[in-house]
């Protein structure tokens, strides 16, 4: 894979966060007298904050507004981004690697810079990288090639010359229907789609150490 960019996904790619979420959506529903259903995490993780809270109103029929339910969202996860968030095993390493290389780095997250800025910073990574690109900044969600398309013209890049890296189904999903070069990242939050990320991923890794030579 010789590519002149890479675009990173963040959560369960980069920043070893699922289980923050997973926490946070069980708190969430469990207020409501819910609990979780197995597909709730992967359904809401490529959309962003905006479409998860319109996702989840529709779904589980709330009456909140999705403003009050991303306020309500921001509360639980700023602190645990701020103070407990860590990088996945040898990311930092593999960062540093392709800066080294002269690779362009650049960021494609559902999540929101308040969060995930500190979280960078904190763990002595957020100079690495380009530039980034959220959700907010598309029309759709990570299951369609829009935010990949954003990060590598930010990086003066053709999605051709970028390799994109996620976590999730949908995601990689979407990065190649732009036309980029896919590798699908193992995390555990994402076990039971492990198997189709392999199949739809042109590579895979289970860890960063696999790609530093």
């Amino acid at each position: 894979m010789e590519k002149k960019g890479i675009i990173f996904d963040l959560d369960g790619t980069i920043l070893d966060s699922m289980h923050i979420w997973e926490e946070i959506d069980k708190n969430f529903l469990g207020k409501r007298g819910l609990e979780v259903p197995e597909d709730y995490l992967r359904s809401i993780a490529p959309l962003g904050f905006e479409r998860a809270a319109v996702y989840t109103i529709e779904r589980f029929g709330f009456l909140e507004t999705p403003e009050q339910i991303i306020e309500e969202w921001y509360q639980m996860a700023t602190d645990a981004y701020a103070n407990q968030v860590q990088l996945k095993p040898s990311a930092e390493e593999y960062l540093r690697y392709l800066k080294k290389r002269g690779i362009k780095i650049g960021i494609a997250t559902s999540c929101e810079p308040q969060m995930f800025l500190p979280a960078l910073e904190r763990n002595g990574i957020l100079d690495l990288f380009e530039s980034y690109t959220t959700v907010r900044e598309v029309p759709r969600g990570k299951e369609f090639p829009d935010i990949y398309e954003r990060q590598a013209e930010k990086m003066g890049l053709l999605p051709e010359e970028c390799a994109v890296f996620e976590d999730i189904l949908k995601a990689v999903q979407g990065a190649n229907a732009g036309g980029f070069y896919t590798v699908g990242v193992y995390d555990a939050h994402s076990k039971d789609e492990w198997e189709e990320i392999q199949r739809h991923a042109d590579s895979f890794i289970y860890s960063y150490k696999e790609l530093i030579r």
